[in-house]
């Protein structure tokens, strides 16, 4: 038993090691040496209830009140991703609220969200309710007209909110008498998502005298487009906007500055004088024009790269010194730091460290637990490895089939994702005709008195029949709806059962093909149906991802971090985020499970073994990866340019599913059977995609 134990207990101890160190230094970091003090704030508003990390400076409060950045994160994110400024502005000496939207992370709408309206509450009015909550603290720096020393700053969604916030203060102001937002900031977010309350200038006229900028990416997958009257006749033959940009050169963004109608573009990174224009209502002048600071910063980097960049969050410090300027509190030391120095990102070094430790242990904490009473019962005998290749013919086919488990969930994955009709229909007739195939299979072997391949056959006809009608009736499968509330993981699950299906077929048709002639039996394939295996495998699951998320949220509690690194996080999450994961999950086992059985088919006892397995996994989506953002970079156009936010998904989805196949690989070796592996990646992954996405929980049919 020592010896069984010894290496399990030691990987525990790293990981436990990994994550107690890269915690406390992150939290370190978090606080800037323990000179601000970060809680978790909620408060209530007449929409829903908004939740907040608050950084309060050492000496900040009442008798010393600072003037307050509100900065919030883009649609699918949380209050974390806004680590880079809350950090380096805290430290700076702002009194700083990173904030989730509304349905984000742990903030709630209140009221019913009709189908189809749910882009319609969270970014209009979260920054506008937040900016007014923290112009009535004590704390919030005020003139002496009563009007709030707030900037207000978001990424993406976040931006919007922004920029519409400023509008809704103004108009709010001229009821009030006073404003609650003095300046604003977006990040990757331009006028078009605003205008949808008014028009650009309407929105500009209302801005005032308040210090604005946008940071406006070159390579933005969404925003800072040229409209249709400005694009060239190649640039309309374009059908999607990952592209290469130029909003400064743009006729909306040279009227942001204030020089529409000049030939040259703006000068990136230098402040223009603006003239707002009249604040008008029912035709008549309410406020008369103002004169204010507006700025464009134009970084090379793609719309998820803003917050994860020094170049960006350099920008962030520079336009804050330019809009607070004159204003801040004299017991601001370090508000003049320059924007050069940043601590951020050895933060996020440190929160990586921890994600590690984190995803470390699983595997020893299962193999621990696989030696008690009843969790060992999950462990099964030892199966034969899968039949290897033996002629020139099998090995040819062995590796054509490899190279497409390899490519097609990269190639499908436009098509599944946004559920386009012509591939749908073509790989609708492909599963027809697989069908077709698997039930001549069936025949002919029956026939041969073949029962292994007749199965075989058969299954691959019912499995083939099955993914026709996935792909025939996509629309009905996993509809944004009340059960179905987070829209991305409805993507992901949708594209993840179509891959797993397509897995199986190729699976079984090798089998019947090659396989089973070379010996091999269906057990060897580690799918045994033995109940009291099934169950323990279960409880195992359970109790390993259970223990591990409890231990984060002791690592929240204790230190105020959890695990992360750019867009990947694996966060606590509420009762909602818990009973939603609990409904995505048997899809997603669909996936997860056949996985395992399709990578240790062809991995088990290879040189390199794991290493391939995650190749399988993860190879092709890695290819599409490097040639969207390659072509991009390189050529200003993308190998989809209409793939804009499902290449993003990507960065979070392809690491879990690089750690997934290192799990089906180890858990697998520890039970020989697929159920552990199978159980362990589900749960874990699906809850780290409900916890990190877009939840609409009121949201009714």
């Amino acid at each position: 038993m020592k010896d069984k134990t010894k290496v399990p207990w030691r990987m525990l101890a790293i990981a436990l090691v990994l994550i107690l160190t890269g915690s406390f230094l992150a939290s370190m970091l978090h606080t800037s040496f323990f000179q601000v003090k970060i809680s978790e704030i909620e408060f209530d508003t007449e929409r829903g209830t908004l939740n907040g990390l608050l950084y309060m400076p050492k000496g900040a409060g009442e008798d010393d009140p600072r003037p307050v950045i509100v900065t919030t994160h883009g649609y699918l994110n949380t209050k974390e991703m806004q680590d880079a400024p809350a950090i380096e502005m805290s430290r700076r000496g702002y009194i700083v609220l990173a904030l989730d939207m509304y349905d984000h992370g742990d903030s709630r709408w209140a009221a019913d969200i009709p189908v189809g309206g749910q882009f319609g509450t969270f970014w209009i009015y979260s920054q506008f309710d937040a900016a007014n909550y923290m112009a009535q603290q004590p704390y919030t720096k005020h003139d002496e007209n009563g009007n709030a020393y707030v900037a207000v700053s978001g990424h993406s969604m976040g931006g919007f909110s922004t920029l519409v916030s400023m509008y809704l203060d103004e108009m709010n102001a001229l009821q009030t008498g006073a404003r609650s937002i003095y300046a604003g900031i977006s990040v990757g977010a331009d006028f078009s998502y605003a205008s949808a309350l008014a028009p650009q200038e309407e929105i500009m006229a209302a801005f005032g005298d308040r210090t604005v900028g946008m940071i406006c990416a070159h390579y933005d997958e969404f925003f800072f487009n040229k409209s249709e009257e400005e694009k060239t006749e190649a640039e309309k033959k374009i059908q999607g906007t990952v592209t290469y940009k130029d909003f400064a050169a743009t006729n909306s963004g040279k009227m942001f500055l204030g020089i529409a109608g000049q030939e040259e573009a703006a000068n990136a990174g230098e402040f223009y004088t603006v003239a707002s224009g009249d604040v008008m209502h029912e035709g008549k002048t309410v406020r008369a024009s103002q004169e204010a600071q507006h700025i464009i910063y134009t970084p090379n980097e793609t719309h998820p790269w803003n917050h994860f960049s020094g170049e960006t969050t350099g920008n962030l410090i520079d336009f804050y010194a330019k809009a607070f300027e004159g204003v801040t509190s004299p017991n601001q030391a370090n508000a003049d730091l320059p924007a050069s120095s940043q601590i951020w990102f050895w933060k996020e070094v440190c929160n990586l460290i921890a994600m590690i430790g984190f995803f470390l242990l699983i595997v020893p904490l299962a193999s621990l637990l696989l030696q008690a009473p009843f969790f060992k019962t999950a462990v099964t005998e030892e199966v034969p490895v899968v039949a290897a290749p033996k002629n020139n013919a099998q090995k040819a086919a062995f590796w054509i089939s490899i190279a497409a488990s390899v490519l097609y969930p990269a190639v499908l994955f436009p098509t599944l994702m946004d559920k386009q009709a012509s591939g749908l229909n073509v790989l609708f007739v492909l599963s027809c005709i697989a069908c077709v195939g698997g039930c001549i299979i069936a025949a002919v072997s029956l026939h041969k008195d073949q029962k292994g391949q007749a199965c075989a056959g058969a299954g691959a006809a019912i499995v083939s029949l099955i993914a026709a009608l996935v792909f025939r009736f996509a629309g009905k499968i996993l509809p944004l709806s009340q059960t179905f509330n987070e829209p991305t993981t409805n993507q992901i699950a949708y594209w993840a059962i179509a891959c797993g299906l397509i897995a199986l077929i190729i699976l079984l048709f090798f089998y019947a093909l090659s396989k089973k002639a070379q010996g091999t039996q269906a057990k060897d394939y580690g799918v045994r149906l033995n109940i009291k295996a099934i169950a323990a495998s279960f409880c195992t699951a359970v109790t390993a991802v259970a223990v591990a998320y409890l231990l984060l949220f002791l690592i929240q509690g204790i230190f105020g971090t959890d695990f992360r690194f750019w867009t990947l996080a694996v966060r606590t999450f509420k009762t909602e985020h818990l009973i939603t994961a609990l409904k995505y999950m048997p899809f997603f086992f669909i996936y997860y499970a056949i996985n395992v059985v399709a990578l240790n088919a062809n991995t088990r006892e290879k040189r390199f073994g794991t290493l391939f397995a995650v190749l399988l996994n993860i190879g092709g989506l890695l290819l599409w990866m490097a040639l969207q953002y390659g072509l991009d970079f390189a050529t200003g156009k993308a190998l989809y340019p209409n793939q804009a936010l499902n290449g993003i998904l990507l960065f979070a989805t392809v690491p879990c599913l690089g750690v997934a196949a290192v799990y089906a690989k180890k858990l697998f070796d520890r039970t020989n059977n697929v159920w552990l592996a199978s159980f362990v990646n589900t749960m874990l992954f699906t809850m780290i995609t409900a916890a990190n996405t877009a939840l609409f929980w009121n949201m009714v049919p």
